[in-house]
């Protein structure tokens, strides 16, 4: 609030008490300033990728497979007729041909052509199999083949004789001999008085080797 005073008169009269005239200043109105408001900005987040882990696949380890050892051969062997230390058996057919599978030395022999047949579909043909307790520098077996004289004729004659030498043999080891004749298998000839030696001295002929001596009338 702001107070004005007047000036002075004469001192004769007196002058009149000058009133205070109180005005009242206008009272400053407060001026309103709006503030710059700031407009947030949207804040971009960036994208966190992944880094992708590359999977090792984990070999596993091989389990090792044992090996279970071969089971020993049944002894003395089923089927087989002794006479001392050796052991001796005619097979079959069918059995020669299941020895010859696991045989490859018996599965050549069978396999040899003569003429484009195989030996034993074009020659008289016989099989022994053998053992020894002690085992064998080499074998000698001797056998005699015989059938009818002819087709016509049912005579039962002998043909001839075969002497074969196989290799040496471990003790109770099998072996299979394979006798071959040089006559032709459509006369049905039979092995006959078949013999084996088991020899425990060292050889003095070729072996293996198979010899046929046909009978001369």
């Amino acid at each position: 609030m702001a107070v004005l005073i007047s000036p002075a008169a004469d001192a004769a009269t007196k002058a009149p008490t000058p009133k205070a005239t109180i005005t009242k200043a206008p009272s400053p109105k407060p001026t309103i300033t709006k503030k710059a408001t700031s407009t947030p900005k949207p804040v971009v987040k960036k994208k966190v990728v992944a880094k992708k882990k590359k999977v090792v696949a984990k070999r596993k380890p091989r389990k090792k497979k044992s090996l279970s050892p071969s089971p020993s051969p049944k002894w003395p062997p089923i089927g087989f007729k002794s006479n001392g230390e050796v052991f001796a058996k005619i097979p079959t057919a069918k059995e020669l041909i299941g020895t010859a599978s696991s045989n490859s030395t018996l599965a050549k022999q069978l396999a040899q052509l003569v003429d484009g047949k195989p030996i034993c579909e074009k020659y008289s043909c016989g099989a022994v199999q053998l053992a020894s307790l002690n085992g064998c520098l080499w074998w000698e077996i001797n056998a005699t083949l015989i059938g009818p004289t002819s087709a016509d004729d049912k005579t039962v004659r002998t043909f001839g004789s075969i002497r074969t030498l196989i290799k040496a043999s471990a003790p109770k080891e099998v072996i299979t001999a394979l006798l071959v004749s040089q006559e032709l298998l459509e006369l049905n000839h039979s092995l006959s008085g078949i013999s084996a030696n088991c020899h425990h001295d060292g050889a003095t002929e070729i072996i293996p080797s198979s010899t046929y001596s046909p009978v001369t009338s």
